[in-house]
């Protein structure tokens, strides 16, 4: 090649380069002030719009959360209770089962008491004559009444500390939920509806009835009529 024509060649080649460069940097410089411009109204409005949409989801999402986590709490909360409701429901049941099985108990109890008391009577009742009294007898019927009042006195004392307590009845009123009427009297010098004798004694423990008492009634109106 003609190296005069090579240097021109060379020259419009190095020319075109050196515009370029120029151009490129023109439009880095345009790119750079275009970045560092404040954005439009129209972006900005666009922008917060966007930014609006994501807070309405994250929003929704954590309330969906929360909803089911209480959803969650009030299902173990309702199991609680029933858990708790099935241990108290058991915790009575059982409560009962021993109160009756006592009950029974008691109840043989107070039943050996009664004849511990009929016999204490009747030997305090016992009148024996002059044979039987050089005989002995007499020694002997009160040596047995001392015993039958020395165990009966123990048992009362047993039955007390398991909270059984004899009903107040005599000069009471008729209480249909804490007496058996036995006997029906006519005394005109009483109110009618009183009780005028405690035909068996009745006992309570705590609050709860044992055995209601049977008493005589004292009765001044005809109800038949």
């Amino acid at each position: 090649m003609d190296p005069t024509v090579r240097g021109q060649l060379l020259a419009r080649f190095a020319a075109y380069l050196d515009g370029v460069e120029e151009t490129e940097a023109v439009d880095l410089d345009a790119d750079r002030s275009d970045s560092n411009a404040a954005p439009d109204l129209f972006t900005l409005l666009a922008e917060l719009g966007a930014l609006k949409n994501e807070v309405k989801i994250e929003s929704r999402q954590v309330k969906g959360a929360l909803d089911q986590f209480r959803d969650a709490f009030d299902l173990v909360h309702r199991a609680q209770l029933g858990l708790e409701e099935a241990q108290a429901q058991r915790a009575e049941g059982e409560r009962r089962a021993r109160q009756d099985s006592e009950r029974d108990l008691l109840l043989e109890l107070l039943d050996l008491r009664d004849r511990l008391q009929a016999g204490l009577e009747q030997a305090r009742r016992y009148s024996p004559g002059w044979f039987a009294r050089r005989g002995g007898a007499d020694a002997f019927v009160t040596g047995m009444a001392e015993g039958l009042a020395m165990n009966l006195l123990r048992l009362e004392e047993s039955l007390g500390r398991r909270g059984v307590r004899p009903l107040r009845v005599q000069g009471a009123r008729f209480d249909p939920h804490t007496m058996h009427v036995a006997e029906v009297g006519r005394d005109p010098t009483q109110a009618d509806g009183l009780v005028l004798a405690e035909i068996r004694r009745g006992f309570i423990q705590g609050e709860r009835l044992l055995r209601p008492a049977e008493v005589a009634v004292n009765r001044l109106t005809d109800t038949d009529r």
